[in-house]
């Protein structure tokens, strides 16, 4: 095993692999036309930057390498059947994106020690955690560590598909892993099984997504998807929850980092609809759970409260 991919594990990532850093043709002329089409709901951020997005060499330059790690985030606890439902990504008490970066910042400095300073970019950005232009996924998927599902997440061998996903590009040539093969076959359970159609041909339409009509969008719920929430007030696992492949390799976690914030799991609806302004602030003021804001939560909980509560009557 090579010097990074030990450090990668000795620090606390679950995998890692390494891709040539090259222009994504083919997933340039995907975008521009998913874009094209309007499917990024009101998430005009994801055109901006085009180039830099699909080419890792614009964003960095002089970039030759793309080391990229995994961190297994599937929760050791469930939370609570009767309360609005929570993505299991954001359980954690501390924002995954804080976590992730500390340990990338140690990774790239024992990087450095190792091959010079040279190694990296001097003045860029060179570490991305989900916050850049960046095609995550399929670097992922271009470094040996999964394939993307029809969901269209990365399902890695082994962890399954409840992984954070975390990149350094680097100025070297090193020795690059190959992609392996996509493994979801006929299987069609994701996308039959989403409740409001979002997913289709393995691709997916934001405007009809759970965990963007509950977290990225900035317009209200459309009323055709209230009954369709199927209780997720902030994001939505029912496409990973069903993929056969986490059900056969998603295990719970074994990071301390990510421990699971205990109270908010004991909620029920009664307390998530009691929930004030001052509370959310004192009880999510390191989480990820923040990026809704405390009115888009309330909304959506509302929401799904009011629709259980009909089923009950």
């Amino acid at each position: 095993m090579s010097f990074i991919k030990q450090t990668a594990l000795s620090i606390g990532f679950d995998a890692c692999g390494i891709a040539k850093a090259e222009r994504l043709d083919e997933d340039a002329m995907f975008l521009r036309s998913w874009l094209d089409e309007g499917k990024n709901g009101d998430m005009h951020y994801l055109e901006r930057n085009f180039e830099k997005r699909v080419d890792p060499r614009e964003l960095v330059p002089g970039c030759k390498s793309i080391v990229v790690v995994l961190m297994n985030y599937f929760p050791q606890e469930k939370q609570n059947p009767q309360a609005p439902k929570i993505a299991k990504y954001a359980y954690s008490e501390t924002d995954y994106h804080l976590i992730i970066k500390s340990k990338l910042k140690l990774f790239e400095q024992k990087i450095i020690d190792f091959y010079g300073v040279d190694c990296i970019s001097t003045g860029n950005q060179h570490i991305f955690v989900d916050s850049a232009p960046v095609l995550e996924r399929r670097w992922a998927e271009r470094a040996g560590l999964g394939w993307i599902g029809k969901h269209t997440q990365l399902i890695h061998p082994g962890l399954g598909s409840y992984v954070f996903i975390g990149l350094i590009m680097l100025n070297i040539e090193l020795e690059y892993d190959t992609p392996i093969k996509n493994r979801c076959g006929s299987c069609t359970r994701c996308m039959d099984t989403c409740p409001t159609q979002a997913l289709k041909n393995s691709t997916i339409d934001a405007n009809r997504c759970i965990s963007y009509l509950t977290i990225e969008s900035k317009n209200e719920i459309p009323e055709v998807f209230h009954d369709k929430l199927s209780s997720c007030s902030y994001g939505c696992d029912i496409c990973a929850d069903i993929c056969p492949w986490n059900k056969k390799w998603a295990k719970p976690n074994e990071h301390v980092e990510l421990s699971p914030n205990k109270k908010m799991l004991q909620w029920d609806y009664e307390t998530w609809l009691n929930l004030s302004e001052a509370n959310f602030n004192e009880t999510f003021r390191n989480s990820a759970m923040k990026r809704a804001g405390f009115q888009k939560l309330k909304q959506s909980v509302k929401i799904v409260a009011a629709i259980e509560n009909k089923k009950q009557q």
